[in-house]
């Protein structure tokens, strides 16, 4: 299967990379062809609202967005991962799902992951997982499982705890 995993943290080798790339050895292990977008190194700017988008099936904008659009029409699956800010996704992770708009309708179909951190514990990254699992079941997706990175704020921290096996469990499992 053709994975996509989508991974909002502006840090390289924050916890959500980290448990993003778990999840990533899982699945190539199981024999899938994965590719991970950081949305870090990409230039996306925001919706303007404009629709054209409705007309035409295309943004007017002319940015990262296209390419991650057209990798996410072609996956089988798709992983979101965001750290926690304020409760909820970072910018970065917002700022592309609003981008979703031109091809939201061709995103659907798809088993789908989440996978949140963050210093709180459940509570606390309770509604960015609900946030992310939500916006991917209206798209008409299945989300398979939340991997929950909970009480890791300092890069690394992350490494060690149940959250990577799951992250690795999760990407094996693909499929199963």
């Amino acid at each position: 299967m053709k994975v996509l995993a989508i991974n909002g943290s502006p840090r390289a080798k924050g916890n959500s990379d980290l448990l993003c790339d778990e999840f990533i050895r899982g699945a190539q292990e199981a024999g899938h062809q994965v590719e991970k977008i950081s949305l870090r190194e990409k230039e996306i700017a925001p919706c303007r609202a404009c629709y054209a988008c409705f007309r035409t099936g295309t943004c007017v904008q002319k940015d990262d967005m296209a390419e991650i659009l057209d990798k996410a029409e072609a996956a089988d699956v798709l992983l979101l991962a965001s750290p926690t800010y304020f409760l909820t996704m970072s910018g970065q992770m917002k700022v592309m799902i609003d981008r979703l708009l031109p091809k939201w309708q061709g995103l659907g179909g798809k088993d789908a992951y989440v996978i949140v951190t963050g210093h709180d514990g459940r509570g606390g990254l309770k509604r960015n997982a609900e946030d992310l699992a939500q916006i991917l079941e209206n798209l008409g997706d299945r989300v398979r499982q939340i991997i929950w990175g909970e009480r890791v704020w300092q890069k690394g921290e992350v490494i060690g705890t149940k959250a990577m096996e799951e992250a690795y469990l999760a990407g094996k499992g693909i499929g199963k």
